[in-house]
């Protein structure tokens, strides 16, 4: 039985393709009973959605690296995979550029984060190792463990003592395998951080290998940006993934590490071997985006200004500060925060809502996203309007 489906893949085979759109469409409409269909909206209104914290997805100096890309004859397909035609002078300037920047011996491109985070989990750890990882971690991270041959156990959210005790009661069934550690800095869900140096003593203790997913804090956190695992960044014991869809307001994912890591994802990497070669015009820009990183830091400073003024704006409706901008109003009931997120969107205000899957049952939410792309004055706006509809 297909998880989540109700379709037997054993039997499905027999039936005939409209018996089969039947099922599925009897499927769909389950979910809208439970109010979990999901469906592709528009962007409309001011953006309390995006994953553009820093407003840099339209910002001039990444249009104007693209145009000088273009006339200096970059292309804007590759053409075919890194290994056949693809490689483009690009990809390998970013990778180097990259590397320097975030101070890690080498990087590595993927066309997005699935791809590097399902790569990375299905293809370093290997039969008779173990991957203890945060039990709310990224549906990409759950995708490179249900490929893996390895086992892989889930630990309670940021608590390094409950990795420590999976990877003790691991060695203490005589298991001799490698131990990874696979976590998140910042959780795009909860806006919460990690306990980054707990978990580094955790993989000292254990001769472990840490997968580090610094997403949604690359950019903002750290040292021009470098994220909040930045000074472990260079360590042999340490693969940290670096998206640039995100602050970066560009797109496609780093994955920063020692040199072989970089060498067997070329080789053994199948998320990578097979498949094409982002855009190198994506690679001039995301060049231009890690300088801008250095040479602009009043964008984080000004971010910084905008969550503080927002967790004031927000507190009377139960917005918690969580350290980041990243701001969720937990509703529980799946039904209720899609008609609240419908009404704020009705009212100018793209505000999603979060349900299960996605979230833990019972934790429905509004994830309200601080970025570049409002002011003070939306996020007033925000706030009245939202205690209008929450009365």
């Amino acid at each position: 039985m297909e998880s989540g489906t109700g379709i037997d893949t054993e039997s499905a085979g027999t039936l005939s393709a409209a018996a089969l759109w039947r099922v599925h469409s009897a499927d769909l409409a389950a979910l809208g009973e439970r109010a979990r269909l999901r469906a592709l909206a528009p962007r409309r209104g001011v953006d309390f959605a995006s994953n553009d914290y820093l407003g840099m997805a339209r910002a001039p100096r990444l249009a104007q690296a693209v145009e000088r890309a273009v006339a200096r004859g970059v292309p804007l397909g590759s053409g075919g995979s890194r290994l056949l035609r693809g490689n483009d002078p690009e990809h390998e300037a970013l990778e180097a550029e990259a590397a320097a920047f975030f101070g890690s011996e080498a990087a590595l491109f993927f066309s997005a984060g699935y791809a590097a985070n399902a790569a990375l989990l299905s293809t370093l750890p290997q039969r008779g190792d173990l991957i203890v990882h945060d039990e709310l971690v990224h549906a990409s991270m759950h995708e490179g463990l249900r490929l893996t041959r390895a086992t892989a156990v889930a630990a309670a959210h940021n608590d390094p003592q409950a990795f420590d005790d999976a990877a003790r009661e691991w060695r203490a069934r005589g298991h001799t395998g490698r131990i990874w550690l696979a976590f998140e800095t910042l959780y795009s869900m909860d806006g919460d951080i990690a306990p980054v140096d707990a978990f580094a003593e955790v993989a000292r203790r254990h001769e472990a290998i840490m997968f580090i997913d610094e997403a949604h804090a690359t950019g903002v956190f750290g040292p021009d940006g470098r994220g909040l695992a930045a000074h472990l960044e260079g360590r042999p014991d340490t693969i940290v993934l670096r998206t640039c869809g995100k602050a970066m307001g560009c797109e496609g994912a780093l994955v920063l590490g020692p040199r072989i890591v970089r060498e067997f994802l070329v080789n053994r990497g199948r998320a990578f071997i097979f498949s094409t070669a982002p855009s190198p015009l994506v690679c001039a820009a995301a060049r231009e985006a890690i300088r801008m990183l250095a040479d602009e830091p009043r964008r984080r400073d000004d971010l910084t200004a905008l969550v503080r003024h927002a967790e004031r704006a927000l507190a009377p409706f139960g917005v918690e500060p969580t350290g980041s901008q990243i701001l969720p109003l937990i509703l529980h009931e799946d039904a209720r925060t899609m008609r609240v997120a419908e009404a704020l969107q009705q009212a100018g205000f793209d505000v999603r809502g979060i349900r299960p899957p996605t979230v833990p049952q019972g934790t429905s939410r509004l994830r309200i996203s601080l970025t570049l792309n409002v002011t003070r004055a939306d996020i007033d706006a925000l706030a009245a309007t939202l205690g209008g509809v929450l009365a």
